[in-house]
Order: structure tokens, then sequence, then C-alpha cells
């Protein structure tokens, strides 16, 4: 199936956008059925209303810490506490696969 750009009109703002040929194509990959109803610049808008500016798409503060299995340094997505066991990445996995 040939797409062909289509203009469309934002439900939000009102200005007319351009729905491309390659944007419909990529749609269709994913399965969707509908055509957008809102300009990327209100999707974008939304997207920062709805999951918030600050962390959304951010990435995330590292900690350090020592693996309890091997002794390696390494970083963790989460602040260590004294009384848990913190793991390397190679060492979680092996921990994990024993469970």
């Amino acid at each position: 199936m040939s797409f062909q750009d289509k203009s469309l009109q934002c439900s939000d703002c009102g200005v007319t956008f351009t729905f491309t040929a390659e944007e419909q194509e990529f749609y269709q990959s994913k399965g969707y059925t509908n055509e957008p109803k809102r300009c990327p610049e209100c999707r974008q808008a939304r997207k920062s209303q709805r999951y918030g500016n600050s962390s959304y798409g951010a990435s995330r503060q590292m900690f350090p810490a020592t693996c309890a299995e091997c002794g390696k340094s390494t970083e963790v997505p989460f602040q260590p506490r004294e009384d848990r066991p913190v793991y390397c990445s190679d060492c979680y996995r092996k921990v994990r696969t024993n469970r």
C-alpha cells in the first residue's frame, strides 16, 4: 500500500499539520489504526504534562557501590544500604538465575 502526505487539523490548537507518508507507514507498522489528533508540538506538550518535564527521558542518578560477591567497584541506580548486599551486573545475573 502506498501512502501519501495528508493535511490534518490539530484538535488542540487548530493548526494544520502534515501527516507524512513515512509517519503513516510507521503507524501501520506499529498497528495503530487512528490518525494523530494533535500536531507534533501539541503531542510533545501533552507528553510533558503527562510525564513531567523533570524526569521523563532524563538519565538516572547513579551511586557508587562495591559488589558483595566479587568486590568489584560498580554503580547502581539506587542508594545502597548497609544491611542489604549490592551486586555488580555480572554477579547479579548469577544470583538471580540461581534463585
